[in-house]
């Protein structure tokens, strides 16, 4: 028999005992919202009854985030020429290291660079061979000081210009070579799992130097440490810190806790959600958590003492909330409990609730066997 089918059979059990006791006594009846019972119907109850006083609540923040990758351990690759893929050297879920090749272009935009290194190289010795010519009769006396000028103005314009194509040249320098052809060798920037690929040979490619929108064509990274990026409300800021223990849950895994450290707290609140940002950093062995999981985010804080219950003795009964207190006993001994309606804080994640209205410190609390009660109640 099932935990719910037994709990319904006790409920039964108990309730036709209470009854059959009545009225074989012929006792006067609890009124509405009490239950009366023996010391031996309180035994086969095995109710326990705990005062009401100061516990440790609010240890835990509960709020929701979602998993990113580690900005510092991953890579966006996108191509710095426009051309056509010819060649795909990486897959997803290979590892790669730094400097690997990823993929292989055919691009016009190559042989163009360093076609202009090429002429901004023979421009530069055309006009310092002119400068210097200048400068030798100027300072002869044989040349007049405008000529002198202007090739000299010429000469860093030359320079300037060859100074840029050769950086731009450096650039691309890594992945091709101008001597064999004009294609561009895209290579992985860091060490990594290649996690996405969002191109395939024959592909057209827009080049970031192009001055167009340029596609990621490649993401690279480590999943095995990630973030989770909690948004934690205005109401609970105080009390979250940088290096905070974490725990995390997401639907995929819902038996698998995942550990970590709030290692950052937004210094700013959204205007909008009135929340901040808190950088969560999980350990994620097996690669489970994937980038864009929504996450269940639990953040150990300092917890404070205050009047509070165990979330036992609180029942539901439609939209009120209930209790039942240990309210003395009749004149023929019987105990006498109360259902009564509190309001209790169940904002704050941990065992137990605190009670914000409809309980004094020290009033004795139903804990466990409320609902047994619950059934007993008149009205």
């Amino acid at each position: 028999m099932n935990a719910p089918s037994k709990l319904l059979l006790s409920l039964l059990t108990f309730t036709l005992a209470c009854k059959t006791a009545g009225k074989e006594e012929d006792r006067p009846q609890a009124p509405a919202s009490e239950v009366w019972l023996t010391a031996q119907q309180m035994a086969n109850a095995h109710l326990s009854i705990e005062p009401l006083a100061p516990r440790p609540v609010g240890g835990t923040v509960m709020t929701s985030g979602r998993v990113t990758f580690d900005d510092m351990r991953v890579a966006h690759v996108f191509s710095p020429v426009t051309g056509r893929i010819s060649n795909i050297a990486a897959q997803p879920g290979q590892r790669v290291k730094k400097g690997d090749p990823l993929c292989v272009i055919d691009s016009p935009d190559v042989g163009q660079v360093f076609s202009d290194l090429a002429k901004a190289h023979a421009d530069l010795d055309a006009v310092d061979h002119e400068y210097k010519r200048q400068q030798e009769l100027f300072e002869a006396h044989a040349g007049s000081q405008r000529d002198y000028e202007t090739s000299r103005s010429s000469y860093e314009r030359a320079l300037a210009e060859f100074e840029r194509a050769q950086r731009k040249a450096k650039l691309l320098s890594a992945g091709s070579d101008p001597r064999t052809s004009q294609e561009y060798t895209l290579r992985a920037p860091i060490d990594g799992e290649v996690i996405a690929r969002a191109v395939n040979p024959g592909m057209e490619v827009q080049g970031q130097y192009s001055g167009g929108t340029a596609l990621e064509l490649f993401t690279i990274g480590e999943l095995d440490t990630v973030w989770v990026l909690a948004d934690v409300f205005e109401m609970d800021l105080g009390t979250v810190q940088a290096g905070a223990q974490v725990t995390v849950k997401v639907v995929a895994f819902p038996r698998t806790p995942f550990q970590g450290v709030a290692d950052w707290v937004s210094g700013s609140l959204d205007p909008v959600t009135r929340t901040a940002r808190v950088r969560c950093r999980i350990d994620n062995p097996g690669h489970k958590l994937k980038p864009e999981m929504f996450a269940q985010v639990a953040i150990a804080v300092d917890p404070r003492q205050e009047l509070a219950l165990p979330k036992s003795a609180v029942l539901r009964l439609g939209d009120q909330t209930v209790v039942f207190v240990k309210v003395g006993t009749t004149a023929d001994g019987r105990v006498r409990f109360e259902r009564r309606p509190v309001v209790v804080n169940e904002e704050l994640g941990g065992e137990f609730l605190p009670v914000q209205t409809g309980l004094a410190a020290g009033e004795e609390v139903v804990v466990k066997g409320a609902i047994l009660l619950s059934g007993m109640v008149a009205s």
